[in-house]
């Protein structure tokens, strides 16, 4: 729908739209401009103060022979001295932009308004994420606002070839989403499947912001596996680009999607690159061995005391010396859901209760049921062990991933003992093998298909200028990730 030359008429378009009239913060000022009514149409709480009384004043001091002939263009050129301006004709275009923080400005006999972009949204600073903390390194992290996050990614790429394009994803809500890339990096063919998804997504509002668009742009499955890193550090965000991947944001959101990925992605950590590659490598080596702990221990414990005749002496020590009153099977099961009840209670404790909801969970509970021989120390123990795996994997998505493969694997085990483990193992081996990233990528690359220099590359922290090439898998533009070698002299 096109604007209209008589003002009233548009103003009676656009309270039906907005609810003017019904809606204490959409606000409609009216005024006089070179002796012609006009209309500021914004919603209050976005637009800056004193932006809007500098404007304010400096449109209402002029004459008509100010703006004669060529209104707009005379206005836009000559009067409203702000970088962010937009002319339009379309109503739609205008209800969009007064609902996302800008001011419209509507004259009378004009058939066009002037968007200023005088927004500013209640927003926190960037803070250090408590997901992602490092001992040494940057302390900013992505906020709720959009335009500050790609600030802070421009901060540390001063890349010409990076590249930030925003669409609106939502028919109510009309959420700002933004796919970051670098130009001459990336792949041209997954962007535009990244772009295509995006556009096809018919939804009322992304209502749980990046994790509502993930399960659009990756499809309906109740595969736990994440198919998408999260980060909310700039640093990190930063290097994924320069490799070649694609950054997602959402407005309203700190979190930010990194794709495509593998699984190793998700046991990587910034830490990593802030130590000296040897002591980087060392804390790689047992994060993985704490993730593995956290998938197999339990159950592999179990399947070992199932079968304590079947191994040699120096193994019987496996098995526990009173088996409790309930059976192993069922202590873990107990276990499990205890684990995951004070993983929940933790998230609704205030920080001043922590402490306290710690000692009750982890200690006064496991002690009183040992004593009343409910379980068995050694549950309890190998139960502690993959907890602290699961903690210690950097990404929450897949450490719970690896928890809900822990418990099924427990169940098979527990019910059909070496069967069940195999069956178990293959399972989880068949899910891994055959789930696929954006772009078709393999979730288990470098390691199924096999490719030795990456795995290397995954398994050490290899020092910064080693690292030549871009990780095959994302098939960028560009697989040279070094500076160009120095010619030698004749």
């Amino acid at each position: 729908m096109k604007l209209t030359k008589k003002i009233e008429e548009n103003i009676e378009i656009l309270d039906k739209k907005l609810g003017i009239s019904e809606s204490f913060d959409v606000i409609n000022r009216e005024i006089i401009i070179g002796g012609r009514k006009a209309s500021y149409i914004f919603v209050d709480g976005f637009v800056k103060d004193d932006i809007m009384l500098f404007i304010e004043k400096r449109l209402q001091q002029l004459s008509r022979e100010d703006v004669n002939p060529n209104t707009i263009k005379k206005l836009i050129t000559q009067k409203i001295s702000y970088v962010e301006t937009e002319i339009t004709d379309d109503l739609d275009k205008i209800q969009l932009m007064v609902l996302s923080g800008a001011l419209a400005i509507l004259i009378d006999k004009e058939d066009r308004a002037i968007i200023l972009d005088v927004r500013t949204y209640p927003a926190r600073g960037p803070e250090e994420p408590e997901l992602e903390k490092v001992t040494r390194g940057s302390r900013d992290g992505f906020t709720e606002t959009i335009i500050f996050n790609t600030a802070l990614v421009r901060r540390r790429l001063r890349d010409p070839n990076l590249r930030f394009e925003i669409t609106q994803v939502g028919r109510r809500s009309q959420t700002d989403v933004v796919i970051g890339y670098i130009k001459d990096i990336a792949n041209p063919k997954i962007i535009k499947d990244l772009k295509s998804k995006l556009n096809a997504i018919d939804t009322d509002s992304l209502e749980m912001a990046e994790k509502t668009l993930e399960e659009f742009v990756m499809g309906r499955s109740w595969n736990p596996l994440p198919q998408a890193r999260y980060t909310e550090r700039p640093d990190v965000a930063s290097s994924h680009l320069l490799e070649g991947h694609i950054v997602i944001m959402v407005d309203t959101s700190p979190s930010i999607m990194i794709v495509p990925v593998t699984m190793f992605h998700f046991t990587q950590h910034a830490q990593d690159y802030y130590q000296n590659p040897a002591v980087g490598t060392y804390f790689r080596w047992v994060r993985m061995l704490g993730i593995c702990f956290s998938l197999i221990l339990p159950p592999l414990w179990l399947l070992l005391v199932y079968y304590k005749g079947s191994f040699p002496q120096w193994l019987q020590f496996l098995g526990p010396k009173k088996t409790g009153q309930i059976t192993l099977f069922l202590q873990f099961l107990i276990l499990e859901i205890g684990v995951d009840l004070l993983r929940i209670a933790s998230v609704h404790t205030p920080n001043t209760l922590a402490t306290s909801l710690a000692i009750i969970g982890g200690l006064i509970l496991s002690e009183f049921a040992i004593k009343v021989g409910w379980f068995v120390p050694e549950t309890i123990l190998y139960m502690a062990v993959a907890g602290l795996g699961m903690f210690a994997t950097p990404s929450v998505e897949f450490s719970m991933a690896i928890r809900l493969f822990r418990l099924i694997l427990l169940i098979l085990t527990g019910l059909f003992k070496i069967y069940g483990f195999i069956i178990g193992i293959l399972f989880i081996f068949i899910v891994f093998t055959t789930t696929k990233s954006l772009g078709g990528t393999r979730y288990t690359w470098p390691l199924i298909p096999f490719n030795a220099k990456a795995l290397g590359t995954i398994l050490m922290r290899k020092p910064i200028p080693e690292i030549k090439s871009r990780p095959e898998f994302l098939r960028v533009r560009d697989m040279d990730s070094g500076p160009p070698d120095e010619e030698t002299p004749e």
